[in-house]
């Protein structure tokens, strides 16, 4: 059966019958009086969703549709039959719009849902509704009314709860077939499905939905270019999208990444309600060797922008089990955990980072560097100074030699003044020593040194006494 999923009808509801004027006329009786009857209903037009219809085909040959008119009144107080309703089956899932207005007539979602599209005309009055106590035989009686005329347009949007995206000969015909009774057409060349395919996935646990196989969507389909926005429609009620990425295809025109993004753009274009449906991205034909080849660098392209992938082949039945799983918890729990991954840390941005602290180094190492070279210079004052100190201890004993000699040699001479000489002398001597050790207190030695000298003149002036 052929597809047709938008059409443009004319639709007009039946017209009310007219009233009768009538007076009864029978014998041996006088001035009967008006009995003229009133006119019927016209039928009305009704469009009702029919889930057994899956196209638009009896609209394509057949569109004009009119309603029965009602019957008009009669004499001896019969009234006209009113037009039984006009009513035609849609598919679930159309849209009827005005074509002059464009306005949204109905929107069928549910299977059975009736909507009055063209209500029918109301029935005229006959001439015995009209007569008063002062008015008895009325002459006239009442028109019906027409019914409305319209010209509608009808768009099918199929009702399918996942639907498959993906360039032309991505794999989605392959798909549908493995996971559901449906038989596309496939076949090795691009756009071989021209027509949506539905199929039911039987699922675990009793639970089933509904797949919808859309057919190849290339560049610029939004604007109409190739089946264009044609086959965008049926997208747009499916709650889950499934993504298919053709790693096979081996044209220079073609790359997974390249047709990842082409595609999300015309859904961007076509609606941006659309391009948030959820989408389960999927590497189809990971049977190929040189498929497997690109599969890493796609893969981690698509990690880096947080996408989650599902590596499939639709040819040998790989990774079909995850997919639908994770498909069945997006559609009846609406957690889109799966969906997502961790995005890795960025290479560039920690280059910059390092770039921005290896600036920002030799800054915060100033100072340390400043402390560095103060101590130094303590160091170098210290190993200066530290000379003179030794040099003047060493100078210290020189001294008392000379003070030693001395004395020696005047001992011998004069023995009591020398004593006196040299208690008086030694004690200014060692005055002026203790003054210098005083001075020069950080060399312990040469203290030491002077404390030991006047200890020993003290012993000798001492043995001199006694002797």
């Amino acid at each position: 059966m052929k597809f047709v999923d938008e059409v443009r009808i004319q639709v007009k509801a039946g017209d009310g019958g007219h009233g009768a004027v009538a007076f009864r006329r029978e014998k041996y009786i006088d001035r009967g009086g008006p009995n003229g009857g009133d006119g019927g209903n016209g039928g009305s037009v009704i469009f009702q969703a029919d889930p057994q219809l899956t196209t638009l085909l009896d609209y394509r040959y057949q569109q004009h549709h009119r309603a029965k008119s009602g019957e008009g009144g009669m004499g001896n107080d019969c009234n006209g039959r009113s037009a039984e309703d006009l009513v035609l089956r849609v598919p679930v899932g159309t849209l009827i719009r005005d074509e002059d207005t464009g306005e949204v007539l109905a929107d069928f979602n549910d299977p059975g849902q009736k909507v009055v599209v063209c209500k029918g005309g109301r029935g005229g009055l006959g001439n015995m509704n009209f007569a008063t106590s002062t008015r008895q035989t009325p002459r006239f009686a009442q028109d019906g009314t027409p019914g409305e005329e319209r010209t509608l347009r009808l768009e099918l949007k199929l009702l399918a709860d996942v639907g498959l995206l993906g360039f032309p000969n991505a794999g989605k015909s392959t798909l549908i077939s493995i996971v559901s009774r449906a038989r596309p057409k496939i076949a090795n060349y691009p756009f071989t499905t021209l027509v949506p395919n539905l199929g039911l996935v039987q699922y675990k646990d009793g639970l089933s939905f509904v797949m919808a196989d859309i057919p190849g969507i290339i560049e610029g389909a939004s604007e109409g270019v190739g089946l264009g926005h044609q086959f965008l429609r049926h997208v747009e009620r499916c709650k889950v999208l499934i993504h298919l990425l053709d790693m096979g295809t081996e044209t220079e025109d073609r790359d997974p990444l390249r047709d990842f993004d082409t595609l999300n753009t015309e859904l961007r274009k076509y609606s941006e309600e659309l391009s948030h449906k959820p989408q389960v991205v999927a590497l189809n034909k990971l049977d190929l060797p040189h498929a497997l080849e690109r599969q890493e660098s796609v893969t981690r392209e698509l990690q880096r922008r947080g996408i989650a992938v599902f590596p499939i082949s639709c040819a040998t039945g790989l990774g079909m089990q995850p997919l639908l799983d994770t498909v069945a918890e997006v559609l009846f729990t609406g957690r889109t955990d799966k969906l997502q991954v961790e995005r890795p840390p960025a290479p560039r941005a920690e280059k910059k980072v390092s770039a921005k602290v290896a600036r920002k180094a030799p800054a915060r190492e100033a100072p340390v560097k400043k402390a560095a070279a103060a101590k130094k210079a303590t160091k170098t004052a210290s190993a200066k100074k530290a000379p003179v100190k030794k040099a003047a201890a060493k100078k210290a004993p020189a001294k008392k030699g000379a003070v030693k000699k001395v004395a020696a040699k005047k001992a011998p001479a004069r023995k009591a003044p020398a004593k006196k000489a040299a208690a008086k002398k030694a004690p200014a001597k060692k005055g002026a020593v203790k003054k210098v050790a005083a001075k020069k207190a950080p060399v312990k030695k040469a203290a030491a040194r002077t404390v030991r000298s006047g200890a020993g003149k003290a012993s000798g002036a001492a043995r001199r006494r006694r002797a």
